[in-house]
């Protein structure tokens, strides 16, 4: 399944090239929802949330009522993502309050878990350089993806793997890093990072593995055309 994203930073949509060099920057919020309003999922982040530089939440609590969002950027904390889900997301995805010391935090999987049910947590195992990367990709810790997704796995219903190393660069994914994590977890994967073609996405959703495209959508390279839904 292609699952279409919608970054927010500084009020606008945007698409950064690494998550840092922004490539695309648009401030009709309205025109992007409209054009996903179709697709059965769209994920919806919150980049200065993220980061920690920032908040877009009044766009959040705007876009959420109208797609089904899966909604991840800055969410730490139980109350957090009990808000967002509140505003009507289908899941959160959480990154960086999944790891302590450089370490999958158990006890904080465990408690969110138990707040708000497993299957609506995406955890988040993102990836630079072969080890996970938190706080907007600024901050690796200790753990590669696969580890991550192995210990991790009973406090989720899915996972979300991006290869940061490809991030924006339209290059395409890396496929074996996807199916590596896909085969360290029975949860349901979903993969970012690069994916470009639809050739790319069929490969993916072969193996049970949906994709989050972002550059590729809105440089046109990639046409949407009702055919992915």
């Amino acid at each position: 399944m292609l699952i279409p994203s919608i970054d927010l930073k500084n009020g606008k949509v945007v698409q950064l090239v690494q998550g840092t060099r922004p490539a695309i920057e648009s401030a009709d919020l309205d025109g992007w929802v409209s054009r996903f309003a179709r697709f059965r999922k769209v994920q919806l982040i919150d980049l200065d949330a993220a980061i920690g530089s920032g908040s877009n939440d009044a766009l959040v609590q705007r876009v959420v009522p109208q797609l089904p969002c899966r909604v991840g950027g800055g969410i730490r904390s139980i109350s957090r993502a009990r808000e967002v889900l509140d505003y009507g997301a289908l899941a959160v995805i959480v990154s960086s309050a999944l790891f302590r010391d450089g370490q999958p935090d158990l006890a904080f999987a465990r408690s969110l878990s138990d707040a708000v049910g497993a299957d609506r947590v995406i955890a988040a195992v993102d990836s630079k350089g072969g080890r996970v990367v938190i706080r907007g990709w600024t901050e690796p810790v200790d753990v590669t993806a696969a580890e991550a997704v192995r210990v991790l796995e009973p406090y989720c219903g899915e996972f979300l793997y991006t290869h940061v190393d490809r991030e924006g660069l339209m290059a395409g994914t890396d496929l074996e890093a996807v199916r590596e994590v896909a085969g360290a977890t029975t949860r349901r994967v979903t993969a970012a990072g690069g994916i470009t073609t639809r050739a790319e996405i069929d490969t993916l959703d072969a193996a049970g593995i949906d994709a989050v495209v972002g550059m590729a959508i809105y440089t046109g390279t990639l046409a949407i055309d009702g055919s992915e839904l």
